[in-house]
């Protein structure tokens, strides 16, 4: 092979080479997007399938919107205070009543029968005194008499005794004598001061006996006068003026003592009784104020009591007027009051919506600037009324989100926004 007939040898990479390179590359990419790519779930969602809201900057009004039902400014309930029989009702359920206007008369005959055995032991008791006094001062007047005997008696040996004494000083008796009417004399004297201390304690025992005796009838007689008093509480009559709102017994029904008889209403003034989410009931305190509309105006309320006693989930408040009453409102009515729990505030703000039953306000999707995409962002929540909620943290004015129920969302980080009106 001459000069002219050399082969000529290829330059540049060899082509395996080319392709180890490439595949070497491409094997790196697959582990570079497996470490550090996207690991974000996704789901595609219609834009029509959700609702949008803007965030936005502007007052919070602190207050949130429950129902009232019109009451009666006072009720007073009417109680049985004695048993027994519904003889008669005179009024009816509704009607206007005034104070003293007897509902209801009831019968008792066991009352009766105790009226009767009571004024029989006050007149047993009013004749035993008058005994009691007669013997006392019959026994007082033996005493008395029997006093008397033994004054005259001691005088009598008494001057016998000084006379012994005298003729025993002229030896004209003997000496047994004279002891004989001495020891007549003394135990004379001694007589008469027993029979003085026993009259002073006999006079003290009746006078004991006697003050005792009438005590116990005074009891018995006021016993009695209270126990005639029960025989008025056999008609219920009516506290107050107003209206005898309800009324339960029946003809012929036995009532028992301190049973439910009925409620009158004081119709002088009206107020709200409003039922409040139990989840408020740190913040509601007496003085807050609140207003609702009723017949093209708006009234005022201020709360004046707070039930604290929570049923069902909520608890009552009652509110009084603060302005005029209108005159077409009637027991039983409601109204939406919108109740104020404090001063407006300048507060980042996203309108209620069903998202927050399902994330309980910790995060919320946001639209991104494209508007082809949605995340997932972690937030917080802070105070509520009907309209807004507070945003506290994750969220600045003027970003979009999705403000409508996530039930059909599962728990995707992404949301891939289709059919987008461009």
């Amino acid at each position: 092979m001459d000069a002219m007939d050399r082969k000529i040898e290829k330059k540049g990479i060899p082509r395996k080479y080319i392709w180890i390179g490439l595949f070497t590359v491409i094997f790196i990419l697959l582990i570079v997007k497996m470490l550090f790519g996207d690991k974000s779930t996704k789901l595609n969602v219609d834009e029509e399938k959700f609702t949008v809201a803007t965030v936005i900057h502007d007052k919070y009004q602190d207050f949130i919107s429950v129902n009232g039902t019109v009451e009666p400014i006072k009720t007073i309930y009417l109680d049985a205070v004695e048993a027994g029989r519904v003889e008669e009702i005179l009024i009816e359920e509704g009607s206007m009543v005034k104070k003293g206007d007897v509902i209801i008369r009831l019968s008792n005959y066991n009352l009766l029968l105790d009226i009767s055995s009571n004024e029989a032991d006050v007149s047993r008791a009013i004749n035993d005194l008058k005994t009691t006094r007669i013997n006392l001062e019959n026994q007082k007047i033996q005493t008395s008499s029997l006093i008397l005997q033994l004054q005259y008696s001691l005088k009598q040996l008494e001057r016998q005794f000084h006379n012994n004494e005298k003729l025993l000083a002229g030896n004209h008796i003997s000496r047994e004598d004279y002891e004989v009417s001495k020891e007549l004399y003394e135990e004379a004297k001694l007589q008469l001061d027993l029979q003085k201390q026993k009259h002073r304690r006999d006079s003290i025992y009746m006078i004991t006996r006697v003050s005792s005796d009438e005590e116990s009838i005074g009891r018995m007689q006021r016993n009695l006068m209270l126990t005639r008093k029960r025989l008025e509480n056999l008609e219920i009559t009516a506290p107050v003026d107003g209206e005898l709102a309800t009324l339960n017994p029946e003809v012929g029904e036995v009532i028992n003592y301190g049973s439910r008889i009925g409620t009158i209403n004081i119709l002088d003034s009206y107020k709200m009784r409003a039922e409040i989410d139990e989840h408020y009931i740190a913040r509601i305190q007496r003085g807050l104020n609140g207003d609702f509309t009723f017949a093209g105006g708006k009234h005022t309320l201020r709360i004046v009591k707070v039930y604290p006693e929570v049923k069902n989930g909520t608890f009552a408040v009652d509110m009084a007027f603060t302005s005029s009453i209108p005159a077409q409102i009637r027991i039983g009515q409601t109204a939406r009051i919108h109740l104020e729990l404090g001063e407006s505030e300048d507060a980042l703000l996203i309108p209620r919506g069903g998202f927050y039953q399902s994330t309980g306000g910790q995060w919320i999707y946001v639209i991104d600037k494209s508007g082809d995409i949605a995340v997932k962002r972690n937030i917080r929540i802070g105070r509520q009324n009907p309209s807004y909620y507070e945003v506290l943290e994750g969220l600045t004015e003027g970003e979009k989100v999705i403000v409508s129920g996530y039930e059909s969302f599962g728990d995707n980080d992404k949301l891939i926004i289709r059919n987008r009106k461009k």
